[in-house]
């Protein structure tokens, strides 16, 4: 028999490997251009999302959710990473430059702890044989689009599947094409969950709908890549916006099948899900982002620093822990995710970040909030976006958000002294990238000649 002292000491040795076995799973379900008016939980009333729906009324819905950037790779680094695009290593599509051997990530942070760590679909963040390759980030397996122009096509004849190529055979050659990528991920996401033990998980599903097929689009002039246009193969639409919404449908029905999943293995009452989108809606491949008001009331799309490009959904569950059916107000951005799942894990966050977790507003407790969020952007020049509170500065117009969701006033003039403030904030907030030097838009050019 044990005396006090013994027992007490074999408690203690167990104390951890109990935490252990009790940290929650971490599901983060990423869209690619999806728009924030483009779900029915957002307001859109023609394309069916009904699993996603569902996961915000069994959770919380953000209603002021930022992505990293308005385009894919800097918005993927920053949410990574935990840091904004002043600061980030990648702040653009082009180049391709991968992170950092010392740029810690989400996956890192969670491996060191002891999660299982699993990412199917599309990375951007550095090709094989890089510092950035998924397998040096944290990712215990992967397979996937290593960049955002190989993830163009839905019918690859070539993916990457941990640290070698592999052929997808049922795309190769003159064969008619029959792997759609979408599929393929699903039912790698799937066997990774179907693993799931004793060790807490973290399952990183960044799928590509519904981004479009550029190269496909400017041939023929639709490329939104489905294999079928149901259930809206009746309507009277361009076969362009048929393909767009039963992309989204479908990608809805993937997501309910690892709800599904989650649910048939037990995972799912101790699993954070979250979903969201890289950036805001785009307008390629022959789709235009107003026929499905996918920007909702929000002014701009995708390569805009106007919260159309910008804001995002963000839908969380937890069973629990977050109460269901509640909308948040709270402020936030990738670079907040990086410390909320390194607390939800019980770890600590690096230091020298921009992000704050934002664990406390899942749980509905008092919240500390940003003193502001900075955005910058590379293509066609250099831009900047800056808010502050309800204030939002995109260049030298300054707009209330509180009154002017949809950025059409611009109320600079009115309030000199907040707009002379943020201007302040948008040189302090960053430091030059050699990677990603300052360039005068093409309008400033000719207005200095």
């Amino acid at each position: 028999m044990l005396n006090r002292r013994q027992f007490l000491g074999t408690l203690g040795a167990a104390i951890p490997a109990l935490a252990q076995t009790q940290k929650p799973n971490i599901v983060f379900i990423l869209a690619d251009d999806l728009g924030y008016g483009d779900l029915g939980c957002y307001g859109q009333k023609v394309i069916a999302t009904p699993h996603l729906d569902k996961l915000a009324s069994e959770g919380m819905r953000f209603t002021q959710s930022y992505a990293g950037s308005t385009v894919c790779a800097p918005s993927r680094c920053c949410l990574m990473t935990g840091v904004h695009t002043g600061h980030a290593r990648i702040r653009g599509n082009g180049p391709d430059i991968p992170l950092r051997a010392e740029d810690r990530t989400i996956p890192e942070i969670l491996k060191a702890t002891g999660y299982r760590t699993g990412m199917f679909g599309k990375w951007s963040l550095g090709a094989i044989h890089t510092s950035g390759y998924p397998t040096k980030k944290g990712f215990d397996e992967w397979f996937g689009f290593f960049n955002q122009t190989q993830a163009h096509t839905y019918y690859p004849e070539i993916l990457l599947d941990g640290d070698r190529d592999v052929i997808v055979r049922g795309n190769f050659g003159r064969k008619k094409k029959t792997d759609y990528a979408p599929d393929l991920f699903r039912e790698r996401a799937l066997k990774f969950l179907d693993k799931a033990g004793s060790e807490p998980f973290f399952l990183y599903y960044p799928v590509t709908i519904p981004h479009a097929n550029n190269e496909l689009g400017a041939e023929t002039g639709n490329g939104l890549e489905v294999p079928e246009d149901a259930p809206y193969s009746s309507k009277e639409w361009p076969q362009v916006e048929k393909n767009f919404a039963a992309m989204v449908t479908r990608m809805d029905r993937d997501i309910g099948t690892l709800l599904a999943k989650l649910t048939e293995t037990g995972a799912d009452k101790n699993t954070l899900v979250l979903f969201s989108s890289d950036n805001g809606p785009h307008k390629e491949g022959g789709h235009s982002p107003e026929f499905f008001h996918s920007s909702g009331a929000l002014r701009g799309f995708k390569r805009a620093l106007h919260d159309g490009g910008i804001r995002v959904p963000l839908i969380a569950r937890w069973p629990g822990k977050i109460a269901p059916g509640v909308t948040s107000d709270h402020v936030c951005a990738f670079w907040d995710y990086l410390p909320t799942l390194a607390e939800v894990a019980g770890v600590a966050a690096p230091k020298g970040i921009d992000g704050i977790s934002f664990l406390p507003a899942l749980l509905s407790r008092p919240q500390q909030k940003h003193e502001y969020l900075y955005w910058e952007f590379h293509e066609q020049g250099f831009a900047q976006a800056v808010r502050m509170g309800d204030w939002k500065l995109v260049g030298k117009e300054l707009f209330d958000l509180k009154t002017d969701v949809g950025e059409q006033k611009n109320v600079a003039a009115e309030h000199p002294d907040v707009a002379a403030k943020m201007a302040q904030i948008m040189k302090s907030a960053r430091v030059d990238s050699a990677d990603f030097p300052v360039r005068a838009t093409p309008q400033r050019k000719k207005k200095a000649a």
